[in-house]
């Protein structure tokens, strides 16, 4: 990292920086694309955080959060949570923490909003993100969801 990198709303000024973010093709079956991400955010107005990384003035990466979605779907409200939906880090900006930094300023915001945990999904198998998972605190909790490993990691609100 060259300066502090942040986090900057996606808007008419910085989407084709977003689009551009592309990360390892033998990654790509691991996360989708910026562009679809885009698209979620678009119909699931409210839920969907999407945000550009940038150190300086060079894009290095995009996040997309969720935030207070029913989890079940159920419309009860038994299960409600808030987490990572997307993390995408540019090729030739992986292991320099831009990751690292996207995941922890996610816990910031959700702990920001009263949340107390915590969730993500990645793709299971070989040379996937779970290492990168585990290593920040995120522990599976035994669900799937769309064929992806849930986990989960409770946040310290006292900070």
């Amino acid at each position: 990292m060259t300066n502090a990198p942040r986090l900057e709303k996606i808007t008419p000024a910085n989407l084709d920086a977003a689009l551009g973010v592309r990360v390892h093709p033998d990654q790509e079956r691991f996360v989708a694309p910026v562009v679809k991400s885009l698209a979620e955010a678009y119909v699931h107005p409210g839920v969907a955080w999407p945000r550009l990384i940038v150190d300086g003035d060079r894009p290095v990466g995009f996040l997309m959060a969720f935030l207070d979605i029913d989890f079940k779907g159920d419309g009860t409200g038994t299960d409600i949570r808030s987490g990572l939906w997307r993390l995408n880090i540019a090729a030739g900006e992986q292991g320099r923490g831009y990751g690292r930094f996207a995941v922890e300023a996610v816990a910031a915001e959700i702990a920001r909003r009263g949340g107390t945990r915590f969730t993500t999904t990645w793709e299971p198998g070989e040379d996937g993100p779970e290492g990168f998972y585990l290593g920040l605190g995120f522990r599976p909790t035994g669900e799937l969801s769309g064929g992806q490993t849930v986990g989960e990691r409770e946040l310290d609100v006292t900070a």
